[in-house]
């Protein structure tokens, strides 16, 4: 018949796997396994062959350093000639209690730092309030613009001398490292991503917490690092508002010429900035999307 065809006169002659539909010659990868291992070798490697993010180096060097400089700085401590000035600064209990202080500041400003900078940050790219960005970024900028010193002396005269005036001080110093970097990883983010998260039904809260905040998070984490190391170096000058803290040791120091309590209130707070910091890098690295890993 004239509708009907004729096998390819190489049909037969095809090795196995391979087949032809309406003249068109195809082969079936997974007849021979090649197609298997081309996939294989373009799946993405597994969890554990992953390159670890917090290696031995990272969680050892640093507090080895840091214990190494607190090892000498009591050798030389011990070998230091103190005077009953010396001695009634740093005895009974005195560096303990300064130490406990100046952490307790760092700690509760840094906690109000975070409640008010990020859901703040996350207000300001929302649409309604985009325009009053640009009026909270100029705020937090006078606000670490101003001489931390100064500022403290002002809320000091106006709250009175203890914590309170101190905290207030290193919060509205800390706020503006926190606050552009939430609002700078959240504008960041992809569009399309965003897009494509509401074209599946997520509610704006689920596009916010499940896309736009876990995208944002190194920024954010930078932010906050930043901040802290900013708050352990202003909490030494909570001391001129009665706050306490590692800054009574150098106050005490500097004005009656005492190098060793100089030296231990400088110390302290140098090797406390650096744990901190440290840290904070863990924190970084931990919490960090794995999706978001810079590959090679």
């Amino acid at each position: 018949m004239s509708g009907s065809r004729t096998p390819s006169a190489g049909r037969g002659t095809r090795p196995e796997g391979e087949y032809e539909v309406e003249g068109l010659a195809f082969r079936d990868e997974g007849a021979d396994g090649a197609g298997a291992d081309e996939a294989q070798d373009a799946s993405p490697p597994p969890d554990a062959d992953r390159e670890r993010r917090v290696t031995w180096q990272k969680l050892t060097f640093l507090p080895l350093v840091l214990a190494v400089v607190l090892l000498a700085t009591w050798l030389w401590f011990r070998q230091a000639d103190l005077d009953q000035l010396s001695r009634n600064a740093i005895g009974g209990g005195q560096v303990w209690k300064a130490l406990r202080q100046h952490v307790e500041l760092t700690v509760i400003s840094t906690f109000f730092v975070l409640i008010i900078a990020i859901p703040l940050g996350v207000l300001l790219t929302r649409r309604p309030f985009r325009r009053a960005a640009p009026v909270a970024m100029t705020v937090a900028n006078t606000g670490q613009a101003t001489p931390a010193l100064g500022l403290l002396a002002l809320l000091v005269i106006w709250l009175g001398t203890g914590q309170k005036a101190a905290l207030i001080g290193i919060v509205v110093y800390a706020v503006l490292p926190v606050l552009s970097n939430t609002i700078a990883g959240l504008r960041a983010n992809d569009p399309t991503l965003l897009e494509a998260a509401r074209g599946i039904g997520m509610s704006p809260l689920g596009v916010l917490t499940r896309v736009e905040l876990p995208l944002a998070v190194p920024l954010i984490l930078a932010g906050v690092r930043t901040a802290l190391v900013l708050n352990v170096g202003t909490a030494t000058l909570a001391t001129f508002g009665g706050g306490g803290g590692l800054g009574e040791l150098i106050t005490v120091g500097i004005t009656n010429q005492r190098m060793p309590v100089l030296m231990l209130g400088s110390v302290l707070t140098v090797v406390l900035a650096l744990l901190v910091d440290w840290l904070a890098s863990l924190a970084e690295l931990v919490l960090s999307p794995r999706g978001l890993e810079a590959r090679a």
